[in-house]
Formats: C-alpha cells, structure tokens, sequence
C-alpha cells in the first residue's frame, strides 16, 4: 500500500516530473501529481507524492520538510486519509452544507 504525503509550498514551476524527482532522493516513488487549476491549468501551489512505505514516506517528511525545492519552502506531511475526518474546516460542530 503506497503512502500519501501532501506537498504545499510548491513553486509554480514545479512540475510532477520534477517532484518525482525530488521525492525519489528518498525512497520508492509510487505516484507524483501537482495539483492544477482545472480553467487555467497553472500549478495551483501544491500536490502529493505516494511513496511505497511508510518508512520511505517519514524519511521523505523529515528530509523535505522545511526545505526549498525550485526557490520555495516545502511543507511536507502525511495526507488525511479520506474518510479520516478533520479537513481544515477549523472548528468543532456546526453545520457543513
């Protein structure tokens, strides 16, 4: 099973070929996707990388993490699953729509 590790921080520039690149210093890549505007097609700044373990994926956090890649700084985590829960929403309760 592949690790999901989300990218922020991304340069503009930065393409998936790029970022397969880089993430590849730490392990086994299994995917590599820059997120992208669906009307404009540019980088919208971010993406996720799958490694293929989970101690590939924690070396690739530690190693990127805080560091610049294409004259950016990386924040490199774990992905939320997607039935994890969470999200950004910034609060407990309310009413989602």
């Amino acid at each position: 099973m592949a690790h999901k590790l989300f990218i922020g921080g991304l340069s503009f520039s930065t393409s998936s070929e790029r970022l397969r690149e880089v993430f590849a210093q730490a392990g086994g890549v299994e995917s590599a996707a820059v997120v992208t505007d669906r009307d404009t097609g540019r980088s919208r700044g971010f993406g996720f990388v799958e490694m293929a373990t989970a101690e590939e994926a924690e070396a690739a956090v530690k190693k990127f993490n805080g560091q610049e890649v294409d004259g950016r700084t990386l924040k490199v985590e774990v992905a939320n699953s997607a039935g994890s829960g969470g999200g950004r929403s910034g609060g407990s309760g309310g009413r989602r729509w």
